[in-house]
């Protein structure tokens, strides 16, 4: 026997899978609070129909293997949006719109970069189906922030971005060769200047255009002579205005990485304490089964990353000694406490990780 786990698994232990519940509690509480019901797709899905609304690629993510029974591929989910979307697209059809869905769950990658080795991780977010407007993603903003609050979360920061912007000015205002769009958006994103310049020249602004969120905006409209940009920078401006003073709010307009699944609307969420994001969405389409494209926008949180996570939930633990009254053991747990009974004579609240024990019916606080 061994106690080796594969590279990018860990076990979770206490207190610190305790402190991860609870805030994947607080998290789903605020999203069933604001009408989000919840949802539970399956761990693994036929490899082909999952592949059909993941992102171009993203089954490269995705553990495959061949089930035993139907002799099928299958591939363990790298991502739940895609089910979420398979849902509300299929067996929830029927339903009217918007319909709003939670879900929580653990993913799992083929493989994980070196900075974030983990390949298991749970995904916690809220979908706004059959909807893109500005009202749409004022809400799924705010539920996000909302609910990272809720998480304990502290020093909140949003970096939005606008994942179309290349394909709507190459569409008219200033055109680019097909072929060179996407290294376009790459060098955009890199911001790669002298790159930009090599291949777009008309596009260098947008390198300068990022940064805090009200002169980014500025540099932007200067930018967007023709106004071809005016209702994407005017619905910004209209969630911004929902968040001032709540949450540091930045704007990067040629941001990519990780939101070429968006339309016109991306962001990034942050927490002080966290090396990295703590959640992202925006806007994106979702597919039926007649190739009809429908609306959506919504969020995911991967609450590994909080800081409470990783530090784990502050124990409170009342030692219940042989023979303790059960009503008032009773009464100490609907009173909020953890209650902990000794089995044996020699049980001790230290063993037991306890702070406090029950004296005459009252918690007293250890060595106090």
């Amino acid at each position: 026997m061994t106690a080796l786990l594969p590279e990018g698994f860990r076990d979770a232990l206490p207190p610190y899978a305790d402190a991860a519940a609870q805030i994947e509690s607080a998290i789903l509480g605020v999203a069933h609070s604001h009408g989000y019901e919840r949802v539970d797709p399956p761990l693994a899905e036929f490899a082909e129909g999952l592949a059909s609304r993941l992102k171009a690629g993203g089954l490269r993510d995705a553990v495959r293997f061949v089930d035993p029974v139907s002799q099928a591929t299958l591939a363990i989910r790298p991502d739940l949006t895609a089910q979420v979307a398979r849902i509300a697209a299929t067996r929830m059809g029927h339903h009217p719109r918007p319909v709003r869905l939670s879900y929580a769950g653990t993913t799992l990658k083929l493989r994980a970069p070196q900075l974030a080795p983990a390949r298991e991780r749970r995904q916690i977010g809220c979908e706004l189906i059959g909807l893109d407007s500005i009202a749409a993603a004022i809400e799924i903003v705010s539920v996000a922030v909302e609910a990272l609050e809720a998480a304990g979360a502290m020093d909140l920061s949003i970096d939005f971005t606008l994942p179309d912007l290349v394909d709507t000015l190459a569409a008219d205002a200033l055109p680019v060769p097909v072929e060179e769009i996407d290294a376009l958006r790459e060098r955009l994103d890199a911001k790669d200047a002298g790159g930009v310049a090599a291949l777009a020249p008309a596009y260098m602004p947008l390198v300068e255009a990022a940064g805090p969120f009200d002169a980014a905006l500025a540099r932007l409209r200067s930018f967007d002579t023709r106004g071809l940009l005016a209702s994407r920078l005017d619905g910004l401006a209209a969630i911004a205005s929902t968040l001032a003073g709540r949450v540091t709010l930045t704007l990067d307009p040629t941001e990519r990485h990780g939101f070429e699944y968006q339309s016109w609307l991306g962001f990034s969420l942050f927490a002080g304490g966290a090396s990295g994001e703590v959640g992202r969405g925006g806007t994106y389409t979702i597919v039926h089964e007649d190739g009809a494209e429908e609306a959506a926008t919504g969020f995911s949180l991967f609450p590994g990353g909080l800081p409470g996570a990783s530090r784990g939930g502050a124990r409170r633990r009342l030692f219940l000694p042989v023979g303790a009254d059960p009503a008032a053991s009773a009464r100490m747990r609907a009173a909020g406490w953890v209650t902990v009974a000794a089995l044996e004579a020699g049980d001790t609240p230290e063993a037991q990780l306890c702070t406090h024990l029950l004296v005459d019916g009252e918690p007293r606080p250890l060595g106090g």
